[in-house]
């Protein structure tokens, strides 16, 4: 239930890349804590270089390999394999539109 609330506020609060950084980081440490690994071990166990790790929980930065290895370890990939797989619709129109974008192999210019 907590976590809950806490993915709420967080996304409530994702008014930049910095915060969801912040708040994927915040997140893959609780995780790493509820499964008892230190940083030492999970870095080894996802085969990443322990100050590397060390980086990305405290600044959230690090490159999407690194990411999906963490999430592996941390067993979230499912999480991650959500990403950009479905359009959410605001609205009836955009459902309505939705074979007309689907068609469109690129996107306009938007010098």
């Amino acid at each position: 239930m907590n976590n809950d609330v806490n993915d709420i506020i967080l996304r409530l609060n994702a008014t930049s890349p910095e915060t969801i950084r912040l708040g994927i980081a915040s997140r893959a440490k609780m995780r790493r804590l509820e499964m008892n690994f230190t940083q030492k071990g999970l870095s080894a166990r996802a085969g990443i270089p322990l100050p590397t790790y060390r980086r990305f929980e405290t600044t959230g930065e690090t490159s999407l390999s690194n990411l999906i290895s963490i999430a592996f370890v941390l067993g979230m990939t499912p999480d991650l394999e959500k990403i950009f797989s479905e359009r959410r619709y605001q609205n009836i129109d955009e459902v309505i539109n939705a074979d007309k974008i689907r068609a469109r192999k690129r996107g306009r210019r938007n010098d």
